[in-house]
């Protein structure tokens, strides 16, 4: 059969451009023994798949030129000849940017449909960034009951989730930080946090204003400024999660920032950076608890949709530059 799929064909420097991809036709062969057929109904598209596009050694190896790039998604088993998996399963796999895949069994994580959710919510809520969100604020940040959060890029996939984890889990605080006035209001109105636009003046003073009395946990999406500022305010033995640094992902010189790691000393900081695939252990406690939340209403989580493979890397490039309100998702 006729199928599609998008390949990086340059390698970006600074930020991405549309010409460095290209949606390609392709025959997909038919699934062997031990292999299955899956139409996508879902992919995602998450900051991390910017640092694959560098020809660089990292965690993860870098996308190849010329061929598929890979990343979350959501399907439909079509056809089987695997005894795990039956037509009609949904499936989550690892091989999106493509509407069709062909690939062994083992490859593919059956996932039960829940009532009044979407499957989408296996690529955001129920799905890496909310293994993210769990286990960096609770096992690499350590929150304690009382704690004042500080959450980076806050209205975003794994920003949101945090805020509310920290609440349900017993934060005094939960301050977040978006880039704009309507972000800023999805924050405070239906999230419950405190929050400030990082648009509107320098974050130092904006989070020294938000928390007089600083803060004691920090998860970070952002980096730079962000860090620099959460440094700042942290009271003794804070605790940051280091997840990312999207502000620097498409810089083409070294950043300046943070200038004040010397604070980290007095302060007795722990800054640790993680890495969510080291904690696959953890995906059954996770699902638990936050999956319980959810079915309880307990738990909101926003997505942002575009349609279509056509329109998957205009999706990667809006969600780079912060046009998302939760997890940013492309239908296929």
């Amino acid at each position: 059969m006729k199928t599609r799929e998008v390949h990086l064909v340059s390698r970006p420097r600074g930020w991405p451009e549309p010409a460095d991809f290209a949606l390609v036709e392709r025959e997909l062969p038919a699934p062997g023994d031990g292999e299955v057929l899956v139409r996508n109904r879902f992919m995602s598209v998450d900051p991390y798949m910017r640092g694959r596009m560098n020809d660089v050694k990292s965690y993860v190896p870098p996308f190849g030129l010329n061929e598929a790039m890979t990343g979350g998604a959501i399907g439909e088993v079509v056809e089987s000849r695997s005894p795990g998996l039956e037509p009609g399963d949904l499936v989550l796999h690892d091989l999106g940017w493509r509407e069709h895949a062909v690939a062994p069994a083992k490859r593919f994580r059956a996932v039960r449909p829940i009532d009044g959710v979407p499957p989408s919510a296996y690529l955001g809520v129920l799905g890496m960034p909310g293994l993210t969100a769990y286990v960096g604020l609770l096992d690499i940040a350590g929150l304690k009951e009382g704690d004042t959060v500080f959450v980076s890029g806050a209205a975003g996939a794994v920003g949101s989730l945090v805020g509310q984890i920290a609440r349900l889990r017993g934060a005094a605080r939960v301050i977040g930080s978006a880039g704009s006035d309507e972000k800023v209001a999805y924050l405070t109105d239906r999230l419950g946090f405190d929050a400030v636009n990082y648009r509107s003046g320098p974050v130092r003073r904006l989070l020294a204003e938000a928390a007089p009395d600083g803060i004691d946990v920090y998860f970070d999406n952002v980096g730079g400024d962000h860090l620099e500022a959460a440094i700042e305010a942290f009271n003794d033995h804070g605790r940051a999660a280091i997840c990312g640094a999207i502000s620097q992902y498409n810089a083409t010189e070294p950043q300046a920032t943070p200038r004040n790691l010397a604070l980290v000393i007095g302060k007795r900081l722990t800054l640790r950076g993680f890495i969510v695939s080291d904690h696959s252990a953890r995906f059954g406690d996770f699902v638990r608890e936050v999956g319980g939340w959810l079915a309880e209403g307990r738990i909101e989580f926003d997505e942002t949709v575009f349609e279509g493979l056509d329109h998957a890397v205009d999706a990667f490039l809006a969600m780079l530059r912060g046009r998302n309100t939760g997890k940013m998702i492309v239908r296929l």
